[in-house]
Formats: structure tokens, C-alpha cells, sequence
């Protein structure tokens, strides 16, 4: 028989109440093993030419932001200073008119090199390390807010998964050449020099329309080997990017 007395077993009452104060309950336990928000990989886009004589110390850069983890850092290369006498050998016009859509959107005086923009939302100059380094660190605290895009095992199909959207967004796919490339400059203002280009972009094709809904979206066949590839979901004419993919 137990003979403890109501004193008593009142205070072994409190102790039990005390004890389980101590312990963590099931739902704190999973607040603390709650997995923090998906942040998706900052998307930095270099507009330069070869012809550009401020251009070379920025694609230098570029190839520095390649190798940072959470970055895809692209070189797109425009043809604005092919005037000068030298014609940017990776230079296309929808390179140009993707930064011109930039340009448009951010309400900027006027088209530049070397310039920076940052997952479509920000841009500086490409020269300038440390507002650029600004751009990437507050760009990498974003949690991701677009939907998964997945690239299929064979490169040839992408899925964009459904997600809220308040409206549409155009779906890029871009390739690029992931070993780094010297070009000798034979004439303009940059003669005589060899540039660098790190992850110089190839291939630039608008892939539709996503509204929210899941999609998938056919890849075509790519105009070279060894090519790396991005899919963008993005803001219509040169908006924030949303998503990313890449293999």
C-alpha cells in the first residue's frame, strides 16, 4: 500500500509537471528539424564584347563568379562596338535584344558594356566587384518562389512543375559553353589583346509560355557537344527569373 502522505504527493506531482517542462515536445522537436526554405541558384548574366576595351577585366570576373557555389554565372556577348572594326565572335542579335529588353524594363539611359544583371531584377557594372557582390549575396537570401523546373536525364524535355503565378512568364532555354575560351583580338580597341570568356552563351530559344500550370516543354536538338544548359522561368520581356534548372 502506498503511504506517502498528501504533502507529498502533491510535490511529486509538481516535480512530474517540472520534469515535462524540461522535455521537448513532439511539435517543438519538429520545429527544429523543420528544413529551412529552398533558396534556388543566383542567376548572373554578363553582357560584354570583345570590342569593348573595359570589357576584359569583367569577363575575368565572370569566370571567378563561375566556380562560387549558388551562382550560374553566363557570359552573353552583345554587337553593339562591332562598329569599331571587330566583329565579337560570339556576339547574336538576340543576345543584344535580351539586353535591350533590360534596359527597357529597368528604365536605364541607355545600353552599356560591361554590365551585370542579376536574376533579371538588378543590374550594375560589370567592372564594379563589389556592387556586383551586393546583388548576389541579397539575391541568395530570396527563398524560391517560382515552380521545380527538372531537365530529363537525356536533355531533350523540361517539366515546369505548377505553382502560384500572378501571370504569365516566358520559358528560356539557354546553352552555353562551359570551358573557358581565348580569343585574340585582331582589331578596334582592343587590339593585340586576348580575351577570356568564361561560360560564353550559344544558344538562346524562347520555349513558350508558362500560366501556372504544370507544362513540359520539348528542347531542341543542340548546334554543338558539350554544351551545359539552363532553363529559365521568367518574367515577360526581360522580368525577374523565377526558376531555374540546369544539368
Amino acid at each position: 500500500m502506498n503511504h506517502r502522505t498528501p504533502a507529498l504527493l502533491a510535490l511529486a506531482g509538481t516535480s512530474l509537471a517540472c520534469a515535462a517542462l524540461l522535455l521537448p515536445s513532439a511539435g517543438s522537436a519538429r520545429v527544429r528539424h523543420h528544413r529551412p526554405a529552398v533558396v534556388r541558384p543566383v542567376l548572373v548574366e554578363l553582357y560584354t564584347a570583345q570590342g569593348c576595351e573595359g570589357c576584359p577585366q569583367a569577363d575575368l570576373a565572370l569566370g571567378e563568379l563561375a566556380k562560387r557555389k549558388g551562382v550560374v554565372a553566363l557570359t552573353f556577348s552583345v554587337d553593339i562596338w562591332d562598329y569599331t572594326g571587330w566583329s565579337d565572335t560570339f556576339a547574336q542579335p538576340e543576345f543584344t535584344a535580351r539586353q535591350q529588353a533590360y534596359v527597357k524594363r529597368m528604365k536605364l539611359r541607355e545600353i552599356y558594356t560591361p554590365e551585370i544583371v542579376v536574376d533579371g531584377a538588378a543590374e550594375a557594372a560589370g567592372s564594379d566587384k563589389d556592387a556586383v557582390a551586393t546583388l548576389i549575396d541579397k539575391a541568395g537570401k530570396v527563398a524560391l518562389v517560382g515552380p521545380r523546373v527538372t531537365l530529363n536525364r537525356d536533355g531533350d524535355k523540361v517539366s515546369v512543375a505548377a505553382a502560384r503565378a500572378s501571370g504569365a512568364a516566358e520559358v528560356w532555354l539557354v546553352r552555353y559553353d562551359p570551358k573557358l575560351r581565348e580569343v585574340k583580338v585582331k582589331a578596334g580597341d582592343n587590339k593585340g589583346k586576348t580575351v577570356i570568356v568564361a561560360n560564353a552563351v550559344k544558344e538562346l530559344v524562347r520555349l513558350g509560355v508558362w500560366r501556372g500550370k504544370a507544362k513540359h516543354y520539348d528542347l531542341p536538338d543542340a548546334t554543338a557537344d558539350g554544351l551545359k544548359t539552363v532553363v529559365l522561368v521568367q518574367g515577360i520581356r526581360g522580368g525577374r527569373v523565377m526558376s531555374l534548372g540546369k544539368n
